[in-house]
């Protein structure tokens, strides 16, 4: 019985980055066709596990143009699509995405912030380019557009009302004492 490897994507207007993430594999396979079917075979582990995976993708795509790379701890495709386009999921069918197929938060770029570059920063991040976390904690975020000021619902006033008693220390045998004299006498 073959198993399946994890597998992260992330995408572009341009093309699709496929990773199958599978350390030490050996007798990797990996074959792509024009109308999109995406299969992968190889082994792994100490056991030499077999791992097999079919992914019909959502378009079609370029094979000419796509590119993989076999790396020691994963396999890593970069599939061009057919046509430029923003694709609704990874998957050609309407189903539940199986679940081992994981979206790649590293490359992933939102189709309204992609700057042109195309290539993911696979180095390492700058956190610089956050920008705007000041002193509020929330970068300058608009919450007008949810409905009013979101500080709106934010009420300061109970907590200066309140009055809060500090706990009185006492050593064990007044505590003790305390106890016997509130407790009930039979």
């Amino acid at each position: 019985m073959s198993r399946h490897p994890e597998v992260k994507w992330a995408q572009r207007v341009d093309k699709v980055y496929i990773t199958v993430q599978l350390a030490d594999s050996k007798n990797a396979k990996v074959d792509l066709t024009p109308e999109g079917v995406f299969t992968f075979s190889g082994s792994a582990g100490t056991e030499d596990y077999q791992y097999e995976l079919k992914l019909e993708l959502f378009e079609k795509v370029n094979v000419e143009e796509s590119k993989i790379n076999v790396g020691v701890r994963s396999i890593f495709c970069v599939v061009q699509k057919a046509e430029n386009g923003w694709w609704k999921r990874l998957l050609r069918g309407e189903g539940k995405t199986p679940h081992y197929v994981k979206v790649d938060w590293d490359k992933w770029v939102d189709e309204d912030e992609e700057d042109g570059s195309g290539e993911p920063d696979l180095g390492g991040m700058d956190f610089s380019k956050f920008g705007g976390m000041g002193a509020d904690g929330m970068g300058g975020m608009d919450f007008s557009k949810f409905g009013g000021d979101a500080m709106d619902d934010i009420d300061e006033s109970d907590d200066e009302e309140q009055e809060v008693s500090k706990p009185v220390e006492a050593d064990a045998g007044e505590a003790s004492t305390e106890t016997k004299e509130a407790a009930p006498s039979t």
